[in-house]
Formats: C-alpha cells, sequence, structure tokens
C-alpha cells in the first residue's frame, strides 16, 4: 500500500515539474516569437511585412543611404539624429542616475536614515507605477512648473530634451540603487571593520575599500539604466517637445507612414544592443 502511494505521488510530482516547465516554455514562446518573427521579417526583400518575397539586407543598407516612403522621404539625417538625441539623453541620464543612485544606496545600507521606510518605498514606486502614469505625472508636473515660472519671471520654457533627461533620472535612480545595494548588501562588514582598525577613516575606507569592491555593481547599474533610457517610449512620449526626437519615437512615426520591413531593421538594431547591454549588464553582476 505504501509502495503503491509512493509512486502516485512520484507521478504527480512528476507531473508537476512537467507543467512547470511547459508553462515556462509557453510563456519564453509567447514573449520572445514576435521578437524573433519581427527579426526575420527585416531581411525581407517585399515591401509588405505580411507577404515573405525572399531574403535581403536593403533596408539595413536604407538605413545608411536614406528611406523613401510613399507619402513622406526620411533621410539618414533624419535617422542619425533621434539616435543623436537618444544616446544623448541615455548618457546624461545614466549618469546622473548611476551617481545619485549609487548615494542612496550607500546612505540607505551603511547608515541609519531617518524615514528609511518612506525612503525606501519611493525608491520602489518607479518600477512599480505603470509607465503611462509617471509619463503623466511628470507633464502635469513641467506644466505645473513651467506655468509658476512664467507666472513669476515672465520666462517661457517648453518641453525638450532635459525635461526627457529628467524623466529618464527620476526612473533610473530607482533601478541604480536597487541593483548597487544588492552588491553593498553582499559585503562582509569585517572588511570595513578591518580597514578602520588599521587606521582608515570613513571616506579612505570608501574610496579604497567599497567602491573597488562594488565597482562591478555599479557598472552593471549604469549599462542597466543606459539601455531602459534607450529602449524607453512612453515616458519620453509625454515629456518631450516639438522637433525633439528620440529613436523610439521616430520608429513610432514611421510606423504611422508605412509598415515596411526598415522598420523591423530598425528595432533589430536597437534589439541587438539592448542584448549586448543586458547581457554585459549580467555578466558585470555575477562576477565575485
Amino acid at each position: 500500500m505504501k509502495t503503491e502511494k509512493s509512486q502516485v505521488d512520484l507521478i504527480i510530482r512528476d507531473l508537476g515539474k512537467f507543467g512547470l516547465w511547459l508553462n515556462g516554455i509557453l510563456g519564453y514562446i509567447f514573449l520572445y516569437l514576435p521578437i524573433i518573427i519581427l527579426i526575420i521579417y527585416s531581411f525581407n526583400s517585399s515591401r509588405f511585412n505580411a507577404v515573405w518575397r525572399g531574403f535581403t539586407l536593403d533596408w539595413y543598407r536604407n538605413l545608411f543611404s536614406g528611406i523613401t516612403d510613399g507619402r513622406a522621404q526620411i533621410t539618414d539625417v533624419m535617422i542619425w539624429d533621434a539616435l543623436k538625441n537618444s544616446l544623448l539623453v541615455a548618457i546624461i541620464s545614466t549618469l546622473i542616475a548611476t551617481l545619485l543612485g549609487t548615494m542612496v544606496a550607500l546612505a540607505l545600507e551603511r547608515f541609519e536614515v531617518r524615514g528609511r521606510t518612506a525612503i525606501e518605498s519611493l525608491i520602489f514606486l518607479p518600477i512599480i507605477i505603470p509607465d503611462i502614469a509617471m509619463g503623466i505625472s511628470l507633464l502635469v508636473f513641467f506644466s505645473l512648473c513651467f506655468q509658476l515660472l512664467e507666472s513669476l519671471t515672465g520666462i517661457r520654457l517648453v518641453l525638450g530634451l532635459p525635461t526627457v533627461i529628467i524623466g529618464h533620472i527620476a526612473f533610473n535612480i530607482s533601478f541604480v540603487t536597487v541593483t548597487v545595494r544588492g552588491r553593498i548588501a553582499e559585503l562582509e562588514p569585517s572588511l570595513e571593520e578591518a580597514a578602520w582598525d588599521l587606521g582608515a577613516n570613513e571616506w579612505q575606507t570608501l574610496q579604497r575599500i567599497i567602491l573597488p569592491l562594488i565597482a562591478p555593481g555599479i557598472l552593471s547599474a549604469a549599462l542597466l539604466a543606459f539601455t531602459l533610457s534607450l529602449d524607453d517610449f512612453v515616458i519620453t512620449f509625454f515629456t518631450t517637445g516639438v522637433g525633439v526626437t528620440t529613436l523610439p519615437l521616430y520608429v513610432y512615426g514611421m510606423i504611422k507612414f508605412s509598415v515596411t520591413p526598415a522598420i523591423n531593421a530598425i528595432s533589430t538594431l536597437i534589439v541587438l544592443v539592448s542584448f549586448l547591454l543586458v547581457a554585459s549588464s549580467l555578466a558585470l553582476q555575477k562576477r565575485d
């Protein structure tokens, strides 16, 4: 009787494992199959995405020589301007967010801070709330600030790259803080105590012990922040102004004119760069 029961338990356990594996595989297929299809159709010789006519690299060549649409001429200058804006926003927001996020992580992990619970809640808030809610809240915030400034000084400001950068810093700080804080939590307190016993002050301990040990975590957080900033569309859409276009907004604008494999080619390059940055970030996190 016990043998039969144990066999039934083993069968149930095996079925449970199989169900988990099946759910995982189906989940990954659901997430990544559309991306794989997008990449495949970026090599389609047909102008229409729905019809496969053969293999070609023309759409990638057109990214550097110009893309012609039936109703609009989209040149390589527009593409590189959009890319330049995206890189500018990503680099500046990453540098500032990495600096501020690292300082916040050190303060929360190594010092007694008043209102720690409230601060931690604010740190996790940009990660939890939907991007559209944060985008709208930033738009309302900038509008109120600009109206107040204009009423007090007469200076009129408008949305542009600075507001996009501020918006990206606002959500990147949270990701940097969480990543760096996890790295700091892994450090042995005995290392800092040994430095103090040898005569080092807090600044010397931070400069020569803590920062070198958490440097891979800081670099990993910076790569993650750069990737998120480079790919962001929703928050950028609400905080950008007239005449300012980033690469994700540019791709969205192309869709309004015509859905051609040129969009797939640009999206494929974005996915490739994002994958390389995320892979680098994960590799740095695993370093001892």
